[in-house]
């Protein structure tokens, strides 16, 4: 079997770097942790990396790894090991973690084989779904019965809960801290690392040597002749651009400053050039305000268009008349440079371009919803007989996975803010504090080769979500302002947690505005990959399916049709928010390229014979996936009896694809929340409306539900999570204790055991 440690990184031994006490240099390898966790959203990673943290200030020597990256018989080789898993979809594993979890269900496995082995788990869930976190469940109960015994009790945290996953992870974690202080002491002499004591970055970038050209800088004898416009990156007034704590990375005077001279193609055919038109033009592409990277654009992704926020995100978003915070902004009229073409080495990945991005909503509607098409291009594949040509396939229930950037403008604010603008457009690489590899960028981490420091931040790094708590934990050790470094830490305090919700989650307070509140936190730039989180991509149903895959005039490409919600919103500050991904999106125009993943979902076959009875509800843009399928359905021969229940808010503004129920002669019951009743004249209506959603319908139609039961007909519900998922459960238990005359107890069972039940939703 693989060793473990060639599949995986582990820390360094932070008691050399921050002084065993008392004359105690040797490494207390004893002390060694695992954690691996499995995540779909990067939240369980989040858990882990700070559980890590913990370990680390306790001297444990840790590694912290995705599930998939370990094998099961390595776990022995960890006197601890934890588990922090997600559940994703129906009580599934999420796919970091899947690889693993198959290994730990062979049943050629000894009984006792993992024996050896201490853990404990902790598992994150939403309660607003019928499987609540079952993925930490099973999987706990697996590793038992290989053996491994818990060493202390098992944590599950709930998104629902008001204060979210902390709610239950900060008090678990701080018991776990106990735990180990009391179950496993430090050695005679020696201390836990205080918490004013910087641990070691884990990923850091260096200068990559370059040829050594003219570099065109500010000098004495090049002055800035730039009218109208600012030197990109031009440090703030009396700001050193090398301050920051003395251990905190190495002197920018160690790297090499000769760089690539990005003007000399331009120039190439000038014998004696203009030096000042050739500074002149090397800010002017630099600069925000600059043309050239419009230029490169097709006419669609030049215009300006209103950007959004996406599910991810979770905005807060005002529940009163949306009037009232009135997003017509004078700053969304004017148009800015838009994110770079480049396409990330993402690996399998295929390269999509964009065929329409149209609104589906009214303009004058509060949110806008684009129908996205992309036509996926095939791909050479390797084989062992040569290269071959491999075309996109996806089935009902995939999901794409889109990689969003960041904008110019922010970006450049950063370089400006951080004084990086002497590197920023030089080349970079990763590197590792890790001893089994001598460079690499972090997971899920995927630069173009030969990034400059720019591109990094354009394309990996993320600067505008809101911050977890460790990034203000981190972020204190770069400021030397008293201050300054007192308020960072109280909001890394868990026992402040309301302040800090008050500062970050409930106004939307992003990494770039934190950075601004605070100017004097100054960050080296090699620290950027241990500060800033990477980039996630985010997930969206495929809305198309059948001969809606098909490109028109294009034989040799897939279509692959997205319905995506692009909300921006005001906070309780009124200040306008856009959501990284929506806004990334909304700025797409035609012909632009994108690189995209697919993600396979594993659904009920019954759900996907086209023969069976369908019994579909669907919320809002959660009807996507349903489409999916019917469209699937309805490609060719006969097909079992489909009814389907969609809720939106008003009948004329988000009715979606109700031209194709129309055209597949779908039965489609509806309920709009936010329109009056159907026989109640325009202008009659007296007090507020009352509110009518799909689980109204669902009860209203019993009969017609009942029967579709009782024919074998499979359920499919897609929307929002929350309220919704468990207000369709209880409609369709009141109508089986109606219809079958049974009680509430039989009508569970029978739904359980009798019919195919499956939930797409999302939070």
């Amino acid at each position: 079997m693989p060793d473990l440690q060639a599949k995986m990184y582990e820390s360094p031994e932070h008691s050399e770097d921050h002084a065993l006490q008392d004359g105690h240099d040797e490494p207390l390898d004893s002390r060694r942790m695992l954690i691996a966790y499995g995540s779909e959203t990067g939240n369980s990673q989040n858990l882990a990396v700070d559980l890590g943290r913990i370990a680390e200030r306790l001297r444990f020597r840790t590694t912290v790894t995705e599930m998939n990256d370990v094998e099961l018989g390595a776990l022995s080789r960890y006197p601890l090991v934890i588990f922090v898993i997600s559940t994703t979809g129906q009580g599934d594993i999420p796919s970091n973690a899947i690889k693993f979890w198959k290994s730990s269900l062979r049943k050629r496995l000894p009984q006792g084989c993992l024996g050896h082995v201490r853990f404990t788990t902790f598992g994150l869930g939403d309660s607003s779904y019928a499987k609540y976190n079952w993925a930490a469940r099973k999987l706990h109960k697996r590793l038992e019965q290989l053996g491994a015994v818990e060493f202390f009790s098992r944590g599950e945290a709930d998104e629902r809960h008001d204060d979210g996953i902390d709610g239950a992870f900060l008090d678990w974690s701080n018991s776990l801290r106990t735990h180990l202080q009391t179950e496993h002491p430090l050695p005679d002499g020696i201390s836990p690392i205080p918490s004013d004591v910087q641990l070691t970055p884990k990923f850091t970038i260096e200068l990559l040597p370059t040829m050594e050209c003219p570099d065109l800088t500010m000098s004495d004898n090049h002055d800035a002749k730039v009218v109208g416009k600012q030197p990109v990156s031009t440090p703030l007034p009396g700001r050193n651009k090398e301050s920051g704590p003395k251990d905190a990375g190495q002197s920018r005077q160690d790297h090499p400053e000769p760089v690539l001279d990005r003007t000399a193609a331009l120039f190439s055919h000038v014998d004696n050039p203009n030096h000042d038109l050739q500074f002149e033009l090397q800010i002017e592409r630099a600069s925000i305000h600059s043309n050239s990277q419009l230029a490169r654009l097709s006419e669609g992704t030049a215009n300006a268009i209103p950007g959004g926020i996406d599910i991810l995100d979770r905005p807060n978003v005002l529940r009163d008349d949306p009037i009232k915070y009135s997003l017509d902004d004078a700053g969304s009229r004017i148009q800015e440079p838009q994110p770079p073409l480049d396409l990330n080495p993402i690996p399998n990945a295929w390269r999509a371009i964009i065929e329409d991005n149209s609104r589906v909503t009214p303009d004058n509607h509060w949110q806008d919803v684009r129908l996205l098409t992309l036509n996926v291009t095939s791909r050479m594949v390797s084989t062992k007989k040569g290269e071959k040509e491999e075309c996109v396939v996806t089935t009902p229930g995939d999901v794409v996975v889109i990689y969003p950037k960041n904008f110019p403008k922010d970006v450049h604010a950063l370089i400006d803010l951080m004084g990086w603008g002497d590197v920023a457009d030089k080349p970079f690489e990763h590197h590792t504090e890790y001893p089994e590899v001598n460079f690499g960028p972090p997971k899920n981490c995927h630069p173009m080769p030969l990034s400059t420091l720019r591109q990094l931040l354009l394309n990996n790094y993320d600067i505008t979500s809101i911050p977890k708590r460790v990034f203000f934990e981190d972020i204190a050790f770069y400021t030397e302002d008293p201050t300054h470094q007192e308020r960072l830490r109280d909001f890394s305090n868990p026992a402040l947690s309301d302040e800090f919700y008050d500062y970050t989650s409930r106004p939307r307070r992003s990494i770039l505005e934190v950075l601004q509140d605070f100017p004097t936190v100054q960050i080296p730039y090699q620290h950027i990959p241990s500060v800033f989180p990477v980039i996630r991509g985010r997930e969206f149903s495929i809305a198309s399916g059948g001969l809606l895959t098909l490109s028109v005039d294009k034989p040799d490409m897939t279509q692959i049709q997205l319905l995506v919600a692009l909300i921006k919103y005001k906070t309780v500050l009124r200040k306008t928010r856009q959501g990284l991904c929506s806004r990334y999106l909304a700025s797409l125009g035609r012909d632009t390229p994108i690189n995209i993943t697919i993600k396979e979902r594993d659904w009920p076959e019954e759900l996907l014979d086209k023969r069976n009875p369908l019994l579909a509800i669907g919320t809002g843009t959660g009807v996507a996936p349903i489409r999916s399928i019917l469209w699937d359905r309805y490609d060719g021969g006969s097909c079992g009896e489909v009814v389907l229940f969609y809720g939106g808010r008003n009948r004329h503004a988000d009715f979606h694809f109700k031209e194709d129920w129309e055209s597949l002669e779908i039965r489609v019951i509806t309920a709009f929340s936010r329109d009056p009743p159907e026989d109640q004249p325009e202008g009659h209506q007296k007090g507020p409306i009352k509110k009518t959603y799909v689980q109204d319908q669902i009860r209203e139609h019993w009969k017609l539900v009942y029967t579709m039961l009782r024919k074998g007909a499979g359920v499919f519900v897609a929307g929002s999570s929350g309220k919704m998922p468990a207000a369709v459960r209880q409609a369709l238990l009141d109508v089986m204790v109606r219809g079958a005359a049974v009680n509430i107890e039989e009508a569970k069972r029978i739904i359980s055991s009798q019919i195919t039940y499956y939930e797409d939703v999302w939070g």
